[in-house]
């Protein structure tokens, strides 16, 4: 029953998606403004880790992406409050757990889908990086996306109002992007940065692209990243799972 009610969860929201195909292209177009206009400068530059510059700046804004993209997925929670949509959902006997999964799996649908469509303009730009790599890019945003709407659905149900919610979120990105390294590498700064850096979980994830579209799928970065980013989706999820529960969403 609970695959059968997060597939008709999955599939409500998926059509809403795919009806709204100008928000589709939308939330691609801030990474691809970077990939656009920032990427050129960095190219013959030596950023201090393995491959090209492309294969340093692609993986970071693939990250990105999912990143700020996931954490602003609990507004949609607070719109169908206000609606009534989540109250009449409440009086059905679907899973309460397949009502997170459910619009979980639409958002990594969602973001994986603005990944590809991201890695076919970088490559168009000069990206050249192992197939394998590229599928290996994908699945961690994947992983990512899914961990971090979980948060931000569980966030929403608990904040309930947008202007909560709003400076919530930012006050997570920002720091979130700039102590990973998703435009540079981290080893680029002062050390004092890069231990500082070590403390937030997305460093892994993102060392551990660069090297998987290096073509080194057998580093310490990548095995850290596999661990860190399967970890936090499942304590993420289990958050996620027990608010919406104890909430009655």
């Amino acid at each position: 029953m609970l695959l059968h009610d997060t597939a008709i969860v999955y599939g409500r929201y998926l059509r809403q998606s795919l009806r709204s195909r100008f928000a589709l292209l939308f939330g691609v177009l801030m990474p691809l403004l970077y990939l656009v206009f920032f990427g050129p400068l960095l190219t013959g530059l030596p950023l201090g880790g393995r491959g090209s510059s492309w294969q340093v700046l692609v993986p970071g804004l693939l990250l990105q992406l999912g990143l700020f993209g996931a954490l602003f997925a609990g507004f949609m929670i607070i719109l169908e409050n206000g609606q009534g949509v989540v109250e009449r959902m409440r009086v059905t006997p679907v899973s309460r757990l397949a009502l997170l999964l459910g619009r979980v799996l639409r958002e990594a649908t969602v973001f994986v889908f603005q990944a590809v469509l991201l890695v076919l303009a970088a490559l168009a730009m000069g990206l050249r990086a192992p197939l394998a790599g590229i599928l290996i890019g994908f699945a961690f945003v994947g992983l990512l996306t899914a961990s971090l709407a979980s948060l931000s659905y569980a966030l929403a149900m608990r904040v309930r109002t947008p202007q909560e919610f709003g400076p919530l979120v930012n006050a997570i990105g920002m720091p979130s992007m700039l102590l990973s390294g998703l435009m540079l590498p981290m080893t680029l700064g002062p050390t004092w940065l890069d231990v500082l850096s070590h403390f937030m979980p997305f460093r892994y994830l993102v060392d551990a692209m660069r090297d998987a579209y290096a073509g080194a799928y057998t580093t310490d970065h990548m095995l850290y990243g596999v661990l860190v980013a399967v970890g936090f989706a499942i304590l993420a999820v289990t958050v996620g799972t027990r608010v919406f529960r104890t909430a009655g969403a």
